[in-house]
């Protein structure tokens, strides 16, 4: 049996619950790390995506004897002894060259991997764009186009795709998620995937970040015009590592709140008082019993007037009438 270790004082308390399962979870944290063998481009590219990850962001700077897709037993170490469920690794060889692996991490362990090999010829750092930068701790606009990512079937893109969203999305504010700051909306992630040609080659991946800005249009709503921020990458789809299903269900399952659930055929009005509706099945009128009133009997005008009308028709008279039955017994 494993052995469950209690804390022996406050700040190890205090630790321990930040660690447990919450309803509402803490934003992740993304850790870059490299390996024994980088290159210069590979530790460019971890530091730029470092730089656009802060403040939820630790960055490792010596070398890491990882290979994630052989044994991640590493990876999970790293993970669980800095508290960080997204991991960014960067590597480069002979047989995969300026290489970045990008993981996430469910209850300690590895839940799904994707390698992306990193085009050295169109990257260019974020220090080579002469613009303004943004302000840290800003949650970006995130653009994803490409029939690519569209696909109904899990594959490399979708797993990029879903990947790239918790690398870039930051904290999630509190609140009403509703209401946004414009003065927040600074920057755009645009991710762009080509059309595909053939089986044999796979489409890639167009990362490029765009700053915002607003100019007078002599109108109610401001010109919106877009700058290349930096980094600029290039990336092509390598190995992957899928979730098991019964790991990604758990994963997936989302906590039980306290709110009142909503009962059916009952509602409160702009006043606050409590409708109701009933339903009831079809009523039979036949058997309904009333009362016997007088002004619901026939009169003698109508009566005579049937009569009269008879008649002239040469119908008998009405029998429901007084005059008809004195005739008839007559």
């Amino acid at each position: 049996m494993l052995r469950q270790i209690t804390p022996r004082n406050a700040r190890s308390r205090r630790a321990v619950e930040k660690k447990a399962p919450k309803v509402v979870e803490n934003p992740k944290i993304a850790l870059f790390l490299r390996g024994t063998t980088c290159s210069q481009i590979i530790q460019d590219a971890l530091t730029d995506l470092y730089s656009l990850r802060q403040p939820l962001a630790k960055k490792f700077t010596k070398k890491n004897a990882i290979h994630p897709f052989e044994d991640p037993a590493s990876l999970e170490f790293f993970s669980e002894k800095n508290d960080t469920s997204l991991l960014v690794f960067g590597s480069s060889s002979k047989k995969r060259p300026h290489t970045l692996t990008i993981a996430r991490t469910f209850d300690g362990k590895i839940l799904d991997m994707l390698e992306l090999y990193l085009d050295p010829a169109s990257y260019r750092q974020l220090a080579q764009f002469k613009s303004r930068k943004f302000a840290v701790g800003l949650r970006p606009m995130l653009l994803f186009s490409g029939t690519a990512f569209e696909s109904p079937v899990a594959d490399e893109y979708t797993m990029a795709k879903s990947l790239l969203i918790d690398l870039f999305k930051g904290d999630v504010a509190s609140g009403d998620s509703n209401k946004i700051d414009v003065e927040g909306l600074q920057y755009i992630v645009a991710v762009t995937a080509e059309e595909p040609v053939g089986e044999a080659v796979k489409p890639a991946i167009h990362l490029r970040v765009y700053l915002i800005s607003t100019r007078r249009s002599g109108q109610r709503l401001p010109r919106v015009e877009v700058e290349e921020m930096g980094p600029r990458m290039d990336f092509r789809v390598g190995r992957m590592r899928e979730p098991d299903a019964d790991v990604w269900k758990e994963a997936m399952r989302v906590a039980k709140t306290g709110e009142e659930k909503t009962k059916k055929n009952i509602s409160t009005d702009a006043v606050g008082d409590k409708l109701g509706r009933i339903h009831l099945g079809r009523q039979d009128l036949s058997e309904l019993q009333t009362r016997k009133m007088k002004g619901l009997k026939r009169s003698r005008d109508l009566d005579r007037e049937e009569e009269e009308e008879g008649r002239e028709q040469g119908r008998p008279n009405n029998p429901t009438s007084k005059k008809s039955r004195k005739i008839s017994d007559a």
